[in-house]
């Protein structure tokens, strides 16, 4: 009996080596070499990096994003006080000219001037002045004056004491005084050789200004000049060589038309 069983076993050996032989066909044994599966940029990733991309690529799986809000009603404050003014900037480059404009509507026409002169200018102003007091000892006295401030033209005559007119016309004449203590102040303006105008001050235990001013129609060749009047009193106006007390001034308004 247990040869017959070792029979049987050795049988079946023989037949499974000669169906391996005859099926399937023999491998040599050759020599295996390492050869490079990927390149530098497809390195293998980590499982957790993997597992992220699927995740985040599948709908499924995005993550939410999350916009934060501020309600700007509830951080607003009240309205603060206006501030000071700044200081200017500087200037801005000058534009452009414009374009020019329609033309205006004509004027009405002018009254005609004066007549002209080649010779002769339309206009005078004189200012002179006085630095040294005078004592009226003649009944009338000629007042002469030592200051020029403006002698336009020199119509006014500094010897003797006279404004010459050598543009007929409207003129304004001023003469200021200082009045000398406890003595009396009386004075004429004088157009040609009759008196126009009187400055006047009382004396007093003080020193004041006085002044006294007109207009006069002079023709041409006529004369505006000052003079004291003595009375009872003694008369005088005082000044110093330092200062001016004494001013006397006119000018040409407007000429006449001949």
């Amino acid at each position: 009996k247990m040869s017959a069983v070792f029979l049987l076993l050795l049988v079946s050996t023989a037949n499974i080596g000669a169906v391996e032989e005859k099926g399937l066909p023999r491998r040599e044994s050759r020599r295996v070499s390492c050869v490079r599966c990927c390149g530098p940029s497809e390195q293998p990733v980590s499982v957790m990096s993997s597992r992220y991309t699927r995740m985040s690529s599948d709908p499924a799986y995005s993550v939410p994003k999350v916009q934060p809000t501020i309600d700007i009603t509830i951080l607003k404050g009240e309205k603060g006080e206006m501030g000071e003014k700044g200081y200017p900037g500087a200037v801005g480059k000058e534009g452009e000219r414009g374009l020019r404009g329609f033309n205006g509507r004509k004027g009405q026409k002018g009254q005609p001037g004066p007549q002209g002169h080649s010779c002769k200018q339309l206009y005078a102003a004189f200012s002179v002045g006085r630095r040294k007091p005078l004592h009226s000892s003649d009944y009338f006295q000629h007042v002469t004056f030592d200051t020029e401030f403006v002698n336009l033209y020199k119509h006014f005559n500094m010897f003797s004491g006279k404004f010459f007119c050598y543009v007929a016309g409207i003129y304004y004449f001023s003469l200021n005084i200082h009045t000398w203590n406890f003595k009396e102040t009386y004075l004429h303006l004088m157009k040609n050789e009759k008196e126009v105008a009187i400055l006047y001050a009382q004396p007093s235990d003080r020193s004041i200004m006085q002044s006294q001013s007109l207009m006069l129609d002079l023709q041409e060749g006529e004369e505006v000049w000052v003079r004291m009047f003595k009375r009872e009193r003694e008369n005088a106006i005082y000044s110093e060589e330092s200062d001016v007390y004494i001013i006397f001034n006119g000018h040409l308004i407007k000429p006449a038309v001949e």
